[in-house]
């Protein structure tokens, strides 16, 4: 084989051409783009260039004084960025502190008003049992008063009954498993109707007063999910979650065994490793709960 027919990849420049039979073509039947794929190895630009520069090969030092510009310049700008963080810390330390103290003053306030609102109502309370327990028509205006605050989880209770525990699950060593998550993307396992509805099966079971996270549960009182925590009455609880049910133990306990509040809680546990207790106390004190005024109301069925 030629020199020629290797440039052509095997195909000889007279294969096809017939000169002995008339009519015959006459023409090689590879067609040029193909044969100039098969023989021209290099782009005509590549080659034009080439031809331009003389053959001679690109300097290789002018390549690294590139690549070290490139890199000098990429160290200047993260020595810069690296300062201009050193400078703004101690700033951004200065706000973070401010602004905690501040949370911290404004929680004194709260806790501060707090406790004279509670001695202002026990003040008014005593003030009103002292003027309401001298006659008969106000002792029974003051055992109204009293059932009507009762229902309204004003008053503080204590007496026997059930303390249900819900613990979320440790961190899982397989922190891709998606399996394990109730909330995509996040690991927190027991969610706010969870809790509402071990609250409505206690109630079921014949709760007289209940309080979750040590907040009392009352007409006005909600508990909902925000982002990756729990409010009840807007206010943040976190794991375990304890519900305390002031009622009769056993009687509470054999009704609240078949409820679905304790069969959502096992289903948890079997899921996802939710740690579960039911237990019966002798003694649970249960705090009044926050008292609201109502705008307007009227009675069921008017």
């Amino acid at each position: 084989m030629s020199g020629d027919e290797r440039a052509l990849g095997g195909f000889s420049r007279d294969a096809g051409r017939n000169a002995h039979e008339a009519d015959a073509p006459t023409l090689l039947p590879v067609p040029s783009l193909l044969r100039s794929l098969l023989s021209d190895h290099l782009d005509p630009g590549y080659a034009a260039a080439a031809e331009k520069s003389g053959g001679r090969p690109r300097r290789r030092g002018v390549e690294w004084a590139w690549q070290l510009t490139a890199g000098l310049a990429v160290a200047a700008v993260l020595a810069t960025a690296a300062a201009q963080a050193r400078a703004v810390a101690p700033a951004t330390r200065e706000t973070q502190h401010v602004l905690a103290d501040g949370v911290r003053t404004a929680q004194e306030s709260t806790n501060a008003v707090a406790a004279q609102r509670s001695s202002l109502a026990a003040r008014v309370e005593d003030e009103r049992r002292t003027r309401l327990e001298g006659d008969e028509e106000g002792r029974v205006l003051l055992d109204r008063l009293d059932d009507a605050e009762f229902a309204a989880a004003a008053t503080p209770v204590h007496g026997p009954g059930l303390t249900v525990t819900a613990t979320e699950p440790g961190t899982s060593l397989d922190l891709s498993d998606v399996s394990k998550q109730r909330i995509p993307g996040g690991r927190q396992a027991i969610l706010d109707r969870d809790l509402q509805l071990v609250v409505n099966s206690l109630w079921a079971s014949g709760a007289e007063a209940i309080a979750v996270g040590g907040i009392r549960i009352g007409p006005n009182v909600t508990i909902r999910q925000a982002g990756g925590g729990i409010l009840v009455d807007n206010q943040p609880i976190s794991s375990p979650y304890e519900v305390d049910a002031i009622g009769p133990p056993n009687a509470m306990q054999d009704v609240f065994d078949r409820s679905p509040g304790l069969q959502r809680l096992r289903l948890l546990e079997a899921s996802y490793g939710v740690g579960v207790n039911v237990s019966a106390a002798d003694d649970l004190t249960v705090e009044p709960g926050a008292v609201r005024d109502l705008g307007f109301a009227k009675p069921v069925g008017q």
